[in-house]
This record gives C-alpha cells, structure tokens and sequence, in this order.
C-alpha cells in the first residue's frame, strides 16, 4: 500500500476542550457525532479514509501516552480497506490514553484515543472517559438529529463524493478558496485537487481515489457547511454526464442542459473508436500488480487473475474496466490522454496567503512575514522549508550534475573536534616553524636496489627495512646528519650515538612514527621482523612511548601512493627527515647501449635539514654516499 500524509481534516475531526466526533468525507450522507466531555480533554476517533471503509486498523502510535503534540503533527498510521495514511492532530496538547493499542481494528466514528488540552488534566480526561458518562447524551443527540433530506436518485454508477472537510474543532463551514482541477481533469490518489479555507488555515484536499473530476458542486469563493458535498468523482470518464446532472440535485442548480441531454440510452451510444495502443500483462514479467481496489473486488468476484489483465490506468494501472474486459473476452480500450488543464496556474483569493499552514505556523514562530518569502511549493505556495530557508536553518539545495548510475557525493560539513594524535601531530608541526631548514634533492638509480628487494622479500623482509639500514649506514659516515641542535650555552650542537630510524605511518585519525633501533648494528632480516611487528603496534594502537618517541632521524616515504618527490617538515629535536618518493623508469644516455640509451629506475629522494648545525655540502655529501650504498655497495645491505 502506498503511504500519504493526510494534510487535512478529511479523515477525521476532533473536538476542542468540549467535544469530538469524526467526519465521513466519501459517505453519501456524511454525519457528524458530538461527545460532550466537561475535563479539558478531546476524543480522537477512527476517520473515514474511503467511502467503503467501516473500520481500520491502528498500524503504529507515532506518539506516546503523555507525549505532547503540536497541531499538524502527525500521530498515528492507520490502514483501511485502500491505504495506510498518517494522522494528524488539529490542535496542541498531550497524549492521555491510547484506548486502541497498535494492530487493533476499530470501527469508523469509534474513540481511539483521548487528548488532554494540559498536561495536569490528563488524569481527569481519562476518569471522566471511564466513566462513560457522555456516551448515552451523544447517543440520543444522535437519533434525534433530523435525517437528511433525500436527494434525486443516484446514477447506476461508480463515484465517490467529496464533503466540506472539517479542518478544526470549531469549524462550522468552509470556502473554497481555489479548485485545483477542472471538471473532466483525471485525477489519481493522493493528488491535491482543491484549496480549502476555514476559521483556522488553508489547507490542500487531497484525492483519496484515482478517477475524473466530474461535478464541481461548490465553486470557487464560495462557502459550504462541514459535511455538505462539494464535488463528485467519476470511476470512468463515460459517467460524467451523469453525475453532472446528479450534482445539479445536490447543489439546487438548474440541471446543464448539456447535462439533463444525457441520459442514459445517449451514455449507451457508443462513441467514435479511440486509436489503441498495445496492452500488457500487468504481471507479464513476475512483477507486482498495480491495481486499484475496485480493479481487485471486481477480479475476485469476476474469477479474473489480475496477472493477466492489461492495465489501461495511469502508469499501466489496472482498472475495474479492464478487469470487466477480460472477464468478457474484450480487448480493454485505451484510456484517453488528460486534457491539458485550463487553468495552468492558481492565483490566490484575496487576502489569502499562498502558504501551508506549517509553514504559517513556522512564519509566525520564527516572528518573519510570510509574505516576503518566495514559495517554491505547488502553485508557489511558500511551504515549511522555505521559511526554513529564509530564517537560515536550512540551506537551500542546490542541483547537481551525477553521472549515470552515480549517487550524489555528500561532502562533511561543520567543526569536528581534534583527536588526543591530531593535536599532538598539530602542535608538533606548529614547534618546527621557528627552525631554518633547507631541502636538497637528487636522484637514486634503483635497478640494483629492487633486485636485492626481489631476492630478501620471501624472507620477510620490507622496502621500509632496507631504506632504514641503507640510511643508517650513510649516517655513520656523517654524524652530522644525526645530531640535533640546542640553545644550551648560547647554542650547542647535540650528537647521538645511537642511529634510530623512525618511520612515519599514516593511521587512522592521525600520524606516528614508529623507531627502528640502532638499525646501523642489526641484521636486515631483525629489522625485518621487527618493522612487521612495530607496524602491527602501530595500526592497533598499542606501540610504547620508547617504540615512537626515540627517533635520531627520520624518513617519511610516499612513493606507494604514486608522488614523485615531496618534502617533509623536520620533526622537532631531530637534525633531519628524509623523503622518499616513486620510482619511475627513465631513458638515460649509455655508451655501451645499441642505441646510445638505456632505461633505468630512478627515485627521488629530498633531504630537509636543520640549517643551525647541518649545512648544505653536509646534505650533498650524505645523500651521495647514500646513493653510492644503495647503487653499488648492495652487499652492506644483505647483511
């Protein structure tokens, strides 16, 4: 079943502090019954969805006993023999009691639930409903009411009636304050179709059935009590004819004459044939069937499988007529296209605001002037999101061009607070800027350096652990490179005997290196397995403050995301950060070669330095011998 949200008083009316009752918006004959209840309270009864419901199921409370609601606010779900729908309340209050719990069914007009206009009379609302004392008083009300007066005998056809809707408690009459369809238009469930005014708001009628506006009894600026029949709805178009001259009854207007001329031997005769269009199987493929309920009480009585039946309805819904058709061995007609509408657009009467009463009532709260905002609802009404909008709580939405297949990509927004590693890495980036540094750069031919990677791998050992024992061995050639300067004795330079690489590890929420120790002393296959096992701390959060904190000089690589060449801050209390970038293959000039050329693999490497102590020719100096390492003396790594 499809889900609407009922925007007005067609399902139900409830009373205000003294009484209740329920509006029957599709009956014939709609009646109203009245409850006198002396505590501040109001009965909520079972509405009316359809012209054939008699009762409906409670398919979910949206509120809580005690819970306090807010006019407009939907309440409940119920499900009828054609929809499940949404409740909503006329007025504010409090929940008292919810006298029919969630999968129970109850009769149409039956009490539901008890609102309480203050939260202290909610204890008095539910006595005084136990009591059961008004019920005898609204029961004789009742049986005296004088019957309604009989009208001219229906047409021997399928329609539905629309009554005056009753919008609040104390609502009396309405006015119609715009049709939103003309007589002839189709019109499908759930369609908004007419503008109603009452002492209160302005509030859309919506279609319950698929069908054609046949009869407009009521006109445009013109008022009808609450429960007197404003328009007719036909189930095919053929019938109009019929019902235009059953409304002329109604309403006590002289009978059209294009109308009166319709009776019912001219609706037999048949009209010039429409141009058909192929139909198909509802269900041909094993899909769901669409149909109306009509369609399906008209196939179970009839014996037609409904899976069979070419639906002719909007969207290839199957009709009543087609089921007929089918039982009959006919091929169903080709519905005819609706014709445009001749008013394409709805001016509003006067003095009224072209608004939803949400919107109003946000307007008013929010202490704007509707009238200085532009409606993008239907019509142009301004709607809740507009003054939403206009008051900065929401944003407006902007289109956005997707590629096929594509979901719109949704980018974070608003302050996210730091975690305990971002301000850390923060506030450590933040201690370098007072530091001189200066970057040097060159090329590192790799060719020999990935053999011996392809030879130690089988044996655990990573890139990460060759680069921190090449880098160890340059730096014991040039200690400088790992000492670190202090403003001790007017500037000191601090030299560390142990070589401790540290390794920096991109993890989620943040940044930690952690420290390969005395990589100049150890084996490559222990480096190995101990940057497997420093990595797996890393990743799981449980590396020890001397596993990441003990750093002499530090490399940073970011070749495995494809970057070339990059440079790295210089990390406080150290005297320089190496960083490593791809390896790519170049063309370089080779005497010995056929051509004259060969290709080789190369990495950029750039070193950053603390320029207080370290200078440039100790940079050069150090990244030559480090190539020279990594180029020629591959045995010192295999060690």
């Amino acid at each position: 079943m499809n889900l609407y949200t009922i925007s007005l008083a067609l399902t139900f009316l409830v009373s205000s502090s003294d009484a209740f009752g329920v509006a029957r918006p599709f009956s014939r004959n709609a009646a109203v019954s009245l409850v006198q209840l002396h505590a501040e309270g109001t009965q909520i009864t079972m509405p009316a969805l359809s012209s054939t419901m008699k009762e409906g199921r409670v398919v979910s409370w949206l509120k809580s006993e005690g819970d306090s609601i807010e006019a407009g606010e939907a309440i409940m779900v119920v499900e009828s023999d054609k929809a499940d729908m949404d409740v909503e309340a006329f007025e504010d209050g409090f929940l008292a009691k919810i006298i029919v719990e969630e999968g129970e069914m109850a009769p149409v007009g039956e009490a539901v639930a008890l609102i309480a206009e203050n939260e202290a009379d909610i204890d008095a609302v539910i006595a005084e409903f136990s009591g059961g004392a008004a019920a005898p008083a609204a029961l004789a009300a009742a049986e005296e009411a004088p019957a309604p007066a009989a009208s001219a005998d229906k047409p021997d056809c399928e329609f539905s009636q629309i009554d005056m809707p009753a919008l609040s408690s104390t609502m009396k009459e309405g006015k119609v304050v715009s049709w939103l369809k003309s007589e002839g238009d189709e019109i499908s469930a759930g369609e908004a179709i007419m503008v109603v005014e009452s002492d209160k708001a302005d509030m859309d009628v919506e279609a319950f059935e698929d069908g054609f506006l046949a009869a407009i009894i009521t006109e445009e600026g013109e008022s009808g009590a609450v429960g007197a029949p404003v328009a007719l709805i036909a189930q095919e178009e053929s019938d109009i004819p019929a019902l235009q001259a059953y409304a002329a009854t109604l309403s006590g207007a002289p009978v059209p004459a294009a109308a009166a001329s319709a009776t019912p031997a001219a609706a037999a005769t048949a009209a010039p044939a429409k141009a058909q269009t192929p139909a198909v199987p509802a269900a041909a493929s094993g899909e769901r069937v669409v149909a109306s309920p009509l369609a399906r009480k008209k196939a179970e009585e009839l014996g037609v499988d409904l899976s069979t039946v070419a639906g002719t309805g909007p969207a290839g819904r199957v009709t009543a007529s087609d089921v007929e058709a089918t039982a009959s061995g006919a091929a169903p007609a080709a519905k005819k296209a609706a014709a445009a509408p001749t008013k394409p657009a709805w001016t509003p009467a006067p003095g009224v605001i072209a608004a939803t009463p949400t919107a109003k009532a946000l307007a008013k709260k929010t202490k704007i002037d509707i009238n200085t905002i532009q409606g993008t609802g239907q019509f142009g009404r301004v709607t809740a999101d507009d003054v939403k909008m206009a008051t900065g709580e929401k944003k407006p939405e902007r289109k956005r061009a997707s590629s096929p297949g594509q979901e719109a990509v949704e980018m974070p927004e608003g302050s996210v607070p730091m975690t305990g590693m971002q301000r850390a890495v923060s506030n450590n980036m933040v201690a370098t800027l007072t530091t001189p540094e200066f970057r040097v750069s060159r090329d590192i031919i790799m060719d020999g350096f990935d053999s011996l990677y392809q030879k130690l791998k089988p044996k655990g050992v990573t890139v990460s652990a060759l680069l921190a024992k090449a880098v160890a061995l340059a730096i014991e050639k040039h200690p400088i490179i790992n000492s670190a300067f202090s403003d001790k004795d007017g500037g000191t330079i601090e030299y560390k005997k142990d070589i401790n690489i540290a390794m920096a590890v991109a993890i989620d929420g943040g940044l930690i290196t952690p420290t390969l120790m005395y990589a100049n002393e150890r084996s490559i296959a222990e480096l190995g397995e101990n940057w497997k096992e420093l990595v797996g701390k890393a990743k799981s959060g449980t590396l020890s403050p001397a596993e990441y904190t003990t750093g002499t000089f530090t490399i940073s690589n970011m070749g495995m995301f494809g970057v070339t060449q990059f440079g790295a801050i210089l990390p406080q209390g150290q005297g320089g950060i190496l960083a490593i970038g791809a390896t790519q293959e170049t063309i370089v000039p080779d005497s010995q070669a056929v051509l004259g050329m060969k290709k080789v693999k190369k990495m950029g490497v750039t070193l950053t330095c603390d320029h207080r102590q370290i200078y440039g020719a100790d940079a050069a100096l150090f990244l030559k011998t480090l190539a020279d390492i990594m180029e020629n003396k591959l045995e010192l790594l295999a060690v």
